[in-house]
């Protein structure tokens, strides 16, 4: 039986350090990917991806925890990473929330976890009006260093104009060690 410890290996877990939003600004804000910009706007991530992610805040969407979150916008091209501290051959347990930002995003999003040499599918059914679900998995260290990586599986838009990039929203990331 394994039993998570209380240290959490995630920096910037709830996505609360971030770009400057604008308080008028109903739209949140467009993250570049790493091939455009060598510094994160988004503290503790990569943007990994050939397009943008979004940065959005309580204010305008819904968000499940804290002011802010990430909603992944392009699909497999929209993905986040970090690159944590890890003991080889250790168990960690990553949990997240999944879920819709409340904006007219609608229909069968995914998102995909990847840690180690683990992979998870998180299924949710948005109809573009909130809502969010916890997932988590486990996975044992291969190295020294682990990479955790998050997409969308699906291209979405908007149901009021059927081009307005939207996707699944991504909150509260945690790995804990788990101890025997």
């Amino acid at each position: 039986m394994y039993v998570a410890v209380a240290d959490n290996l995630i920096k910037n877990d709830g996505f609360e350090i971030g770009p400057q939003v604008f308080k008028n600004s109903s739209v949140g804000v467009l993250l570049p990917p790493k091939q455009k910009d060598v510094t994160s706007p988004l503290p503790g991530w990569i943007i990994e991806s050939l397009k943008a992610v979004r940065y959005i805040d309580a204010a305008h969407f819904s968000v499940p925890a804290g002011q802010y979150a990430v909603e992944l916008v392009a699909g497999r091209e929209s993905a986040i990473a970090q690159v944590i501290r890890t003991v080889p051959s250790r168990a960690y347990n990553l949990s997240y929330v999944v879920g819709d930002a409340k904006n007219g995003c609608h229909g069968s999003m995914l998102v995909e976890a990847f840690a180690a040499n683990v992979t998870q599918k998180v299924p949710f059914q948005s109809t573009g009006k909130g809502g969010f679900k916890a997932a988590s998995l486990r996975f044992v260290a291969a190295g020294v260093r682990t990479r955790v990586t998050f997409y969308s599986s699906y291209y979405h838009t908007k149901v009021t104009d059927g081009v307005s990039l939207c996707g699944p929203v991504l909150d509260q990331v945690k790995i804990m060690p788990l101890k025997l």
